[in-house]
């Protein structure tokens, strides 16, 4: 299923004999092992050889690495050097910090930092919500984790989880026009990482929880929401809700579907599962039914974790039980942000006519896209090289935007409403079918629509 893609994209310098045949046959070799090729420079022309960069793209390093051997074993071809496009994207990191305003001369000085700061200073000690208008406190998010669940790989610790918030932080900016820092904690002690937070807080208008393992994430962020005066966001689980509720919103149109007359399956019940279950309620769905490692949730199960008996109070109300082919049985939605490969067409067939199937789990859905298209109407995804890419992007820059542009000091769920239905709205009626029920992350009406409603949800239409 996995087809070659821009993550696992190389740069192979070669050697090859001058001959007509030559671009040819290195083309035909990349072709026979799956890569596809981008791009084909030659870099060097001499009588005797040429030198070409050959860009490609592959599913895997391992895929890599056999384009790379099928070239070295074509006759008079000499495979000088491999760059992986996405290493030397992170080279020295993809943030920095640039200075806002010009420093020129000794009065400029003077007045950015000493004699004059001092004024400001004191302007803020007189009067603390002066923070958020004289400093960068007004536009400023720390991205922060302790490195527990770094996207599907698991618990990689702080260091390894740094490339992830950097670019995180490069999509605030990017999206949103929001100065994003990545905070990376060396602990995975609730308590510290609660009361480290709680102190660095000052420094920001808005605190983004990112790749915090369940159920110590939950904890972390009612805790934080009670001690801070500034919003609160765990993104796996709020970011990832507002864009299945929009996305599902769009779908039942598509299939002409009320959600009040539908059963919902949702596989995974961590952060962005239990996330999805609470938003999705305030939507009044026919009934919800929630899946895990251990089958249908339900109250019977006799669950210890705290989340998981909400969920089974809040879900399931006919009790049934099972393991998730069960649940899938007349099933008109399917949401899955769990593991790869845990069902196939045959699953699908059982469902409601015109089922609507998201398979989010990333980088392997829960079923293979094509599979699910056999049987069901509308089919949507975490990746990119699908049709409707479920991503948190189209939400958590506009949603930040909007609270800092409301000095919000805190997050509702009014707020996350609100932006999933102005992510929803960006497709209109003449937009919308079957392979187009979120617009594209790269839409620059998504951002500032998400943003005018969450600052018009908070109480404010300003914008700072």
């Amino acid at each position: 299923m996995p087809v070659p893609g821009p993550g696992y994209s190389i740069t192979i310098r070669v050697e090859a004999p001058p001959s007509a045949s030559a671009a040819g046959d290195l083309a035909g070799a990349i072709g026979r092992v799956g890569g596809v090729i981008t791009a084909f420079d030659v870099v060097e022309s001499h009588t005797d050889r040429v030198v070409v960069d050959i860009t490609c793209n592959a599913v895997s390093v391992n895929h890599a690495r056999d384009i790379t051997d099928v070239l070295d074993l074509l006759p008079g071809v000499v495979v000088r050097k491999v760059s992986d496009r996405t290493f030397l994207m992170h080279l020295g990191g993809k943030i920095e910090v640039n200075a806002k305003v010009a420093l020129r001369n000794r009065d400029d000085l003077s007045r950015a930092y000493t004699p004059g700061v001092a004024r400001i200073c004191q302007a803020i000690a007189e009067n603390p919500d002066d923070a958020r208008r004289l400093t960068i406190k007004r536009n400023t998010v720390a991205v922060v984790t302790d490195g527990s669940a770094v996207l599907g790989l698991g618990n990689l610790g702080p260091a390894a989880a740094l490339p992830v918030m950097e670019g995180k932080a490069a999509l605030f900016k990017k999206f949103a026009g929001v100065d994003a820092w990545p905070v990376c904690l060396d602990t995975q002690d609730t308590e510290e990482i609660i009361r480290t937070v709680q102190l660095i807080a000052p420094v920001y208008g808005g605190i983004n929880l990112e790749d915090i393992a369940a159920p110590r994430c939950f904890e972390i962020e009612a805790r934080l929401r009670d001690l801070l005066d500034i919003p609160v966001f765990h993104d796996d689980q709020h970011g990832t809700a507002i864009c299945v509720v929009a996305a599902l919103r769009n779908a039942l149109r598509v299939v002409g579907k009320d959600i009040a007359d539908c059963k919902i399956v949702v596989c995974g019940v961590g952060a962005a599962g239990s996330a999805i279950i609470r938003l999705l309620l305030h939507r009044g769905p026919g009934d919800i039914i929630a899946v895990d490692v251990d089958g249908i949730v339900h109250e019977g199960r006799g669950d210890g974790d705290a989340n998981l008996r909400w969920v089974a109070e809040n879900t399931n109300r006919h009790g049934v039980s099972g393991r998730l082919h069960d649940a899938l049985v007349d099933a008109d939605v399917f949401i899955g942000v769990s593991a790869p490969n845990l069902f196939g067409a045959d699953q699908v067939a059982t469902m409601a006519k015109d089922a609507v199937v998201f398979a989010l789990a990333n980088p392997d859905p829960e079923i293979d896209p094509l599979e699910a298209q056999k049987h069901a109407a509308v089919v949507a995804t975490g990746r990119s090289d699908y049709p409707n890419q479920i991503n948190n992007v189209l939400a958590f820059p506009g949603v930040f935007r909007g609270l800092l542009d409301a000095q919000a000091r805190g997050i509702t769920d009014k707020m996350l409403l609100a932006a999933a239905d102005a992510i929803a709205d960006v497709v209109d009626g003449d937009k919308l079918n079957a392979s187009f029920i979120v617009p594209s992350v790269f839409d620059p009406a998504v951002s500032h629509a998400v943003a005018d409603a969450v600052r018009k949800a908070a109480g404010t239409s300003h914008s700072g």
